[in-house]
């Protein structure tokens, strides 16, 4: 695993430790003796992961923090606070400052890297799903990543999974107003209830009789449903060989029992405003696939998809000796409409358009405008006669009932033609295919519109 990791420390033996520690794992690292360098290193350069000290002068790594993660250009780093300090109140207060994790110094070298790996994976996705959401202007990108997810009013819904009931009033307790809290106590139960219900966090607890939670962890995260949902370990003193091997598996977080509230608050807040963040890109990223393929106006797939799929069915009636047929069908006169009555009137007929053409077609068949006012419908296992009957199925339901557009709902008579062919048997292609429904759409609009013509060959 490689990664850019930067140390922060005014302290050059510390620097010096770290670095080593880092280099033997690969790592690249960069360091910084205060706080200004490493916010302008944050800003300037590929950071991974920050290890930042708590003690420095002037700006002390709490301040470090808060500014790193209040600018949407660094706020996605991850950030890991090493001190001195031990008190609760400290790593409390790192976290309220938008840390992801707490170390204490003498630093054990295997949380150290356990960490800092885990760390890195998340990074690594959430900077996939940032860039690919950037390919786009459309998402508000920007707006996006400058939301304070962690100050929404929306409680988190999360579930704990803990067979001691002493436990469980305790954390309900803590979380009370906080948290809209579920319990089991069963952990085979628990699975799948992680796996039917929305979950922003799962609190898992090491101190099951007979069940090793590290199993359960693993089944989270080998499910596409749980696989991103945050995971934290509520563990006991001496169990630090169980926690490394859970942050290896992909949880995100521990806790160590006795569980401070302000704590157990805080880490949980963090969860759930990471999983916020990385679920509005994933949610951006299925938004600009969505407008890469789809045509804004009739809400159809756009010609760019067309060209990707049509080839695919074709390929794939082809290879198994299915057939497949296709219209194209163009709007009578429409240049006249738009005349007659603009073009926000002409973006009416064509919504309406799409809708009763939809309505007339299967699923499994791909309705597409191909550009203005023609549209094409792909038809699988649809031989050509039937296709023709679909074709004036749709041609007679255009004719049949007026357009009603404008403010006043004005009615206006509207017709179509729709040309046909289907996949020939033996040797044919997409772009002959295409030809001879182009050809039939030509003989019908020639021949007198608002009618269907169907080319075999």
């Amino acid at each position: 695993m490689t990664a850019r990791i930067l140390v922060v420390d005014d302290i050059p033996a510390n620097v010096r430790l770290l670095e080593v520690r880092l280099l033997a794992e690969y790592f690249e690292v960069l360091t910084a003796t205060n706080g200004p360098d490493a916010i302008e290193t944050c800003e300037n350069g590929k950071v991974d992961v920050v290890l930042l000290d708590v003690m420095m002068p002037d700006m002390d790594g709490f301040e470090v923090c808060r500014r790193l993660k209040s600018d949407p250009a660094t706020s996605h780093i991850p950030v890991v606070m090493i001190t001195a300090l031990d008190q609760v109140s400290d790593r409390v207060r790192g976290l309220e400052a938008g840390a992801d994790d707490f170390l204490t110094k003498p630093v054990n070298d295997l949380q150290l890297m356990t960490r800092v790996k885990s760390l890195v994976r998340l990074k690594s996705l959430t900077d996939e799903l940032r860039l690919r959401a950037s390919t786009t202007r459309n998402i508000g990108i920007e707006e996006l990543l400058s939301r304070n997810f962690a100050s929404e009013d929306t409680t988190p819904k999360v579930l704990l999974i803990d067979e001691r009931k002493s436990s469980v009033e305790r954390i309900q307790k803590m979380l009370r107003d906080r948290a809209d809290l579920d319990v089991t106590h069963d952990p085979h139960a628990g699975f799948f209830q992680a796996a039917e219900t929305s979950y922003e966090c799962v609190m898992i607890s090491t101190a099951f009789a007979d069940f090793d939670p590290l199993r359960l962890c693993s089944q989270l995260r080998s499910l596409d449903r749980t696989r991103f949902v945050p995971i934290i370990l509520l563990a006991e003193e001496g169990e630090e060989e169980r926690i490394i091997r859970g942050l290896e598996l992909g949880i995100n977080d521990y806790l160590m029992r006795p569980i401070d509230q302000q704590e157990l608050t805080a880490r949980l807040r963090t969860q759930v405003r990471r999983k916020r963040y990385n679920d509005q890109l994933r949610a951006s990223v299925t938004q600009t696939i969505e407008m890469a393929v789809t045509d804004g106006l009739p809400g159809l797939h756009n010609r760019r998809y067309l060209d990707s799929h049509l080839q695919t069915l074709f390929d794939r009636a082809v290879a198994r000796r299915r057939p497949l047929s296709v219209m194209i069908t163009d709007l009578d006169r429409f240049k006249a409409i738009n005349d007659a009555h603009g073009h926000d009137g002409g973006d009416e007929v064509l919504r309406e358009f799409a809708r009763r053409l939809r309505k007339n077609v299967r699923g499994i068949d791909l309705a597409c405008r191909f550009g203005g006012e023609e549209f094409v419908v792909v038809m699988p296992d649809t031989e050509g006669a039937v296709a023709e009957k679909v074709a004036e199925r749709i041609r007679a339901e255009i004719a049949q009932a007026a357009f009603a557009i404008g403010q006043d709902g004005k009615a206006i008579e509207v017709t179509v033609s729709v040309g046909v062919s289907s996949v020939l048997k033996g040797v044919d292609t997409v772009a002959a295919l295409m030809k001879r429904a182009d050809l039939a759409l030509y003989e019908a609009k020639s021949g007198g519109r608002n009618r269907v013509v169907a080319k075999a060959a």
